[in-house]
């Protein structure tokens, strides 16, 4: 029997990989400063997992960018425009993919960006030409599986699979179907493998979250023909699926001609007993059954009563796991030195859930008499939080139950708002705007932390961010936008800053995950019951109005994006949590039209994120999502004009839901798909309008107007112009001011040439 994970966060406890590779990317750092600081990471992760017992530690689960982007550069899928010569890819060709510039090498379009299955976690999607070829492109893996040899470990390597790789792509250039590489692509990993079994390699995780999509019959046929190739390496392989039920895949997967299975039983507990019936005798069945994803305490007690009857069933066959890597959960819950002990107690980070996995372990080898007081303390901390008078209000809840229909209608239809916005706004064609956040400078982080450590007094505090709102604002003014934004120098996060005022969330001090790239971010924990006690952006936003004569946009994050990006309660229908949120921020956006804020952007990146990855799942999901938008929009005016925002997706077949919404104003992230996006909302004849990203905020190269142009171009042949905004792709928070500045006078000019020529 074993114990293991699927994976474990890379960026340390205290984001020293997100600090080394930004001191790497601005020159202030060698390479091997960086590489020096990614090793001590990895050995201190190895270790950890040496230390709580696991049978292996996982190798190959570390990137410095993105794990799919590794995969790419592994396998040679390297797009012509950064020059790729052949041989090992180096590390500044990456980083040049994933952000368009790296220290060395020519700045050019970097690839585009999505998210992981239904995480907030980003990939750079691999692309595949009609010439596309495969080759060993990098020994990172290799060079990885004998550190950690060498340091004395067991190791199980973890690969994207064939599959779910080709899978995440997208092709280019030509409509062909990227399943035809799939016989030009094993021969890499068959290479592969035989290089990890030369080096003593005895298992190999192939990660197959596809498994719990809605596969096409061609597909599950090519993950068959692909393990039976795969299997004559002489390793053994563990398929790993997670983030759902394996349904209409369980013959397939079980059918596979490998050594083990895993299954996630946290997302789909249900699936169980028909994997166990499916499962062949030579297969060992690894079961997720602490969450990966979550921060609560595992109940190890309800653990073991799934867990002992399978070790009775399939003896030494049963592993025991997470659901999924624990790259979605922060590092170490022992770093919090501030929070609510009682909290506290509910809670376990990655290592703690190293720790769960060996109690599970020993009690069901040795017996429950061997960990009995910490399965005591365990079940203690449990029953506290279930009978906790912190969690429940019974007049939020009452509040939720009187929600009516009329709670989520416009007093209008659009086409009414529309024209009474018009003539209200006053706005030239093309108008443009940001999507809400401008650069967060060191000194306007040094101000928030030094108020938070009573440093400074609030009236200190608020003067020095009234300063900086005051600053951006005669900045916009300067470069000539339309519609103006405070630039959140107040806001550590979009979700963080409101949880913040929220009752009901609780707050880490490095519990951070990584969202893409060198980007982390540290979610906010529902605990309880939501309310808003107090107007939580009013001050500011209207502070900024006073500043301009122009229209000023109130900022805030919308109900569905606070609820995903949060580590969410998991004693409640996550409905029943977003319809609290939704009616807390409705009472800000009815405030914010009361002090006079003619536009309210209510930002939803993370809509088609919380989209279930069975179809059959989507409509009960998007009618509760869009209930909730719609609940938080809809108490105001007619001439008040809501606007939306959402981070990269695919809208092509949520459509109705997304005009449902019945946003005014709709922003997407589309520069770096080449306003690809926009054909979804031309062929369904989406009604509002619309304002697709014309420059790539993730990268810090300044888009040249004739860019812009050629975007706006493409947007305007999809889109009647009386309809379109011009923006950035997202907020601005990240960039610095010289960049931005350019990027945005560019913008501003393009539309003005927009507005001559049309």
């Amino acid at each position: 029997m074993k114990a293991h994970i699927l994976g474990f966060p890379r960026i340390g406890i205290k984001r020293e990989l997100k600090k080394a590779v930004e001191a790497y990317w601005h020159g202030k750092t060698q390479r091997e400063d960086l590489e020096q600081t990614a090793k001590a990471l990895r050995a201190r992760h190895w270790q950890l997992q040496q230390d709580a017992g696991l049978d292996f530690v996982t190798v190959n689960d570390f990137s410095y960018y993105d794990h799919v982007l590794d995969m790419s550069v592994t396998l040679g899928v390297i797009p012509a425009r950064y020059e790729h010569q052949g041989g090992n890819a180096d590390l500044d060709t990456m980083f040049r993919m994933a952000r368009g510039r790296a220290p060395s090498g020519k700045d050019t379009i970097a690839g585009e960006m999505t998210k992981w299955f239904d995480t907030n976690y980003h990939y750079i999607v691999p692309e595949f030409y009609p010439d596309q070829g495969f080759s060993l492109s990098s020994t990172k893996l290799f060079d990885e599986v004998t550190e950690a040899q060498q340091a004395g470990h067991k190791v199980k390597p973890v690969l994207i699979s064939p599959l779910t790789y080709l899978w995440l792509g997208k092709t280019k250039k030509a409509d062909f179907d990227k399943l035809s590489l799939l016989e030009q692509v094993l021969p890499v990993y068959r290479e592969i493998l035989q290089k990890l079994k030369a080096q003593g390699v005895e298992w190999v995780q192939f990660d197959e979250p596809i498994l719990a999509l809605d596969l096409p019959t061609e597909w599950q046929a090519a993950i068959e023909q692909a393990y039976a190739s795969l299997a004559q390496s002489g390793v053994n392989i563990l398929v790993a699926s997670y983030f759902g039920a394996l349904e209409d895949n369980l013959q397939v997967a079980t059918r596979l001609p490998v050594q083990a299975l895993h299954i996630d039983i946290v997302r789909a507990p249900e699936q169980l007993q028909n994997v166990v019936d499916a499962l062949p005798e030579t297969m060992a069945l690894s079961v997720g059954v602490t969450n990966g994803r979550n921060i609560w305490k595992a109940d190890l007690n309800q653990c073991l009563a799934i867990l002992e009857p399978l070790k009775q069933q399939l003896g030494d066959r049963l592993w025991v796991s997470a659901s999924c890597s624990l790259l979605h959960s922060p590092v170490d819950l022992d770093a919090e030195k501030r929070m609510n002990p009682a909290i506290k107690a509910w809670l376990a980070f990655a290592t703690q859930k190293l720790r769960e996995l060996q109690l599970l372990k020993s009690a069901l080898v040795d017996g429950h008499d061997s960990v009995a007081k910490s399965l005591e303390i365990n079940q203690r901390d449990n029953d506290a939080r279930r009978n906790s008078t912190l969690i429940h209000k019974p007049e939020v809840k009452q509040r939720v139950e009187g929600i009516t229909p009329a709670l989520a209608q416009r007093q209008s239809a659009y086409d009414k708002r529309a024209e009474l916005q018009k003539q209200h706004l006053d706005l030239p064609l093309f108008p443009t705007t940001t999507i809400g956040s401008f650069p967060q400078t060191g000194d306007i982080r040094k101000t928030r932390r030094d108020f938070k450590k009573h440093l400074i007094s609030r009236e200190d505090y608020t003067r020095q961010m009234q300063n900086e709102i005051k600053s951006v604002v005669a900045k916009q003014h300067e470069l000539g936008l339309d519609v103006l934004v405070h630039g959140e120098p107040e806001r550590n996060d979009m979700v963080e800053y409101f949880g913040e005022q929220l009752d009901g969330f609780v707050f880490s001090q490095n519990g951070w995950v990584q969202s893409y790239g060198s980007r982390c971010v540290k979610p906010p924990i529902i605990f309880g019951d939501v309310s808003r006690p107090s107007p939580m952006t009013v001050d500011w936003i209207t502070y900024a109005q006073q500043q301009t004569d122009k229209v000023m946009k109130g900022m805030l994050t919308g109900p569905v994006t606070v609820l995903q990006w949060s580590f969410v309660r998991d004693d409640q229908p996550r409905e029943q949590t977003c319809l609290q949120l939704a009616l807390a921020i409705r009472d800000e956006v009815v405030d914010l039209e009361k002090a006079g804020i003619q536009i309210i952007q209510i930002d939803e990146a993370a809509f088609r994120e919380g989209l279930p990855l069975r179809q059959k799942e989507w409509q009960t999901y998007l009618d509760w999502a869009v209930k909730s938008f719609r609940i938080t929009a809809s108490g105001v005016e007619d001439v008040t004009q809501i606007h939306t925002h959402m981070c990269y997706s695919e809208f092509n077949d949520i459509m109705p839901a997304i005009a449902d919404m019945d946003a005014d104003v709709i922003t997407i992230e589309t520069s770096r798909s080449q306003m690809e996006l926009l054909d979804a909302f031309e062929d369904f004849a989406y009604p509002n309008e619309i304002g697709p990203g014309v420059y790539d905020i993730h990268s810090p190269r300044v888009p040249k107007k004739d860019e812009i142009m050629t975007l706006l171009h493409k947007a305007h042949e999809r889109i009647p112009a009386e309809r379109l905004w011009v923006n950035p792709d997202c907020g601005l928070k990240t960039r610095g001011w010289s960049e931005t500045e350019a990027a945005l006078q560019n913008m501003v000019d393009a539309a003005k040439t927009m507005r001559e020529t049309v």
